[in-house]
């Protein structure tokens, strides 16, 4: 398989962005973007996970702000090497990993995910016409939006609401 193209920054303000090539095309595309890093990351490891389980590759680039102007990062260290995405810099390299561009970014988007979570499995529950919580109903919503990952968190709302559908069938 040829080497891709060298990916160009992406236009506008830099923030963050995941640009995936296109084969056919030889192009670069936007595959993900936000202001925050951690989001653009998580969508990076889920479309490599997509991907691969479709049994291809998939040649990202991660750009991001860096001393006021784009600057390309490679795959962060976190992810487990299962789920590493191929990322290549500018000359067809690996990149090297870039740190976050905030101290109170993780804090901000670890809360935002929990709110979100929280939120997933609330509406379950009011779809399975459970209106009215107790205060320790609650107390364990938060507790689940706070120790579970989103596929967790979604497969639990599934069943609420799966279970919410067959007992309102019956």
């Amino acid at each position: 398989m040829p080497e891709p193209s060298p990916c160009p920054p992406p236009s506008g303000a830099p923030r963050w962005v995941a640009m995936v090539h296109e084969a056919a095309r030889d192009s670069w595309v936007p595959a993900a973007q936000s202001p925050y890093r951690a989001p653009v990351l998580y969508a990076v490891g889920e479309m490599t996970r997509t991907v691969r389980a479709r049994g291809a590759e998939l040649t990202l680039a991660l750009w991001g702000p860096g001393g006021g102007d784009w600057r390309l990062y490679g795959t962060p260290e976190e992810k487990a090497a299962a789920e590493r995405p191929v990322v290549r810099d500018e000359r067809g390299g690996s990149a090297e990993p870039g740190e976050p561009s905030g101290t109170s970014e993780p804090d901000k988007l670890a809360e935002r995910m929990t709110n979100r979570r929280h939120q997933v499995l609330t509406a379950a529950l009011s779809r399975a016409g459970l209106y009215d919580l107790a205060p320790e109903d609650g107390a364990a919503v938060r507790t689940l939006a706070g120790r579970l990952d989103e596929p967790t968190v979604r497969r639990v709302a599934h069943w609420l609401v799966a279970a919410a559908g067959t007992s309102a069938a019956g």
